[in-house]
C-alpha cells in the first residue's frame, strides 16, 4: 500500500505541467521500474491514468481520482491538496454541473446589503441555483468548522436570493418567472456527516448524483424560493 500510495503521489506531482515519462515516475517514487510498470497498469485499469507507450497521462478528472486515492491509502490530505493546481477541483465542479445541464458560473461577486459577495461556483438549471462553496483544501473536518462553513454560505445564498431580481443578466436567467437558490458545501473527501442544518455537505464523487436526485428532493433541504418579475 505504501509503494502503491507514493508512486500515486509521484504522478500526481508529475502530471501537473503534463504528460510524464513513467521512468520519471518510478524513479520520483523511488519504485522499481518493473514493479511501478505493473503498478501503473492497474493504475491505467481503474482509469485513474492514460498510458501511452512509456507515457503516463492524467485528465483534469483523473488528477483528482488520483489525489483522492492517495488519501484514502494514507498520504498526507494537505501536501496532496497542494500537488493540485488551485483551480482544478472548481473546473471538475463546473463540468459536473454542464454535465447535468446546468449554466454554470465560477467566481460570481455582486454586491448587495452595502456588501460585496462571492460565490465560489453557481449552477443554474430553471428554476433551480445551487450556490456551491469548494472547500477542497480544508483540512480536519470537525462539526464547528462544518456549521462555520455552513453558515457563511447559506448567508451568501440569501444575499444572492434578495438581490437575485437585478442580477439576470449576470446569471443568465432573464427569462425565468421564479427560481430556487440552494446552498451547497463540496470537499474532497466525505466529511462525518452529510447534511449541516439541512445543507447538503457532498464529496465531489457524489455531486453527480445529488444533482440528479436535487429536483425531487429539493424542499427538503436549506431553499431560498424568489419570484423573478412579471412576464
Amino acid at each position: 500500500m505504501t509503494v502503491e500510495r507514493d508512486l500515486l503521489v509521484s504522478v500526481l506531482q508529475l502530471t501537473r505541467t503534463g504528460p510524464v515519462d513513467k521512468t520519471l515516475a518510478s524513479r520520483c517514487a523511488h519504485v522499481p521500474l518493473q514493479v511501478a510498470d505493473d503498478m501503473l497498469k492497474s493504475f491505467c485499469d481503474a482509469n485513474l491514468i492514460q498510458l501511452r507507450g512509456k507515457v503516463i497521462e492524467a485528465s483534469m478528472d483523473q488528477r483528482l481520482r488520483i489525489a483522492i486515492q492517495a488519501t484514502r491509502l494514507g498520504a498526507d490530505f494537505e501536501s496532496v491538496c497542494n500537488l493540485l493546481e488551485w483551480n482544478e477541483f472548481e473546473k471538475i465542479v463546473a463540468k459536473t454541473f454542464e454535465y447535468n445541464l446546468f449554466n454554470v458560473t465560477r467566481g460570481f461577486r455582486f454586491k448587495w446589503a452595502e456588501r460585496k459577495w462571492e460565490v465560489d461556483v453557481i449552477g443554474c438549471r430553471e428554476p433551480i441555483i445551487v450556490c456551491a462553496d469548494c472547500k477542497h483544501w480544508h483540512r480536519g473536518w470537525t462539526r464547528s468548522a462544518i456549521a462555520k462553513a455552513t453558515a457563511a454560505q447559506v448567508e451568501r445564498t440569501q444575499a444572492l436570493a434578495e438581490a437575485f431580481p437585478g442580477l439576470h443578466e449576470k446569471l443568465g436567467t432573464t427569462d425565468w418567472r421564479e427560481a430556487t437558490l440552494v446552498p451547497m458545501i463540496l470537499s474532497l473527501l466525505p466529511a462525518p456527516f452529510k447534511f449541516s442544518e439541512n445543507t447538503p455537505v457532498v464529496p465531489i464523487l457524489q455531486l453527480q448524483d445529488l444533482l440528479s436526485e436535487l429536483p425531487a428532493h429539493v424542499d427538503s433541504v436549506t431553499h431560498f424560493h424568489v419570484c423573478s418579475r412579471e412576464k
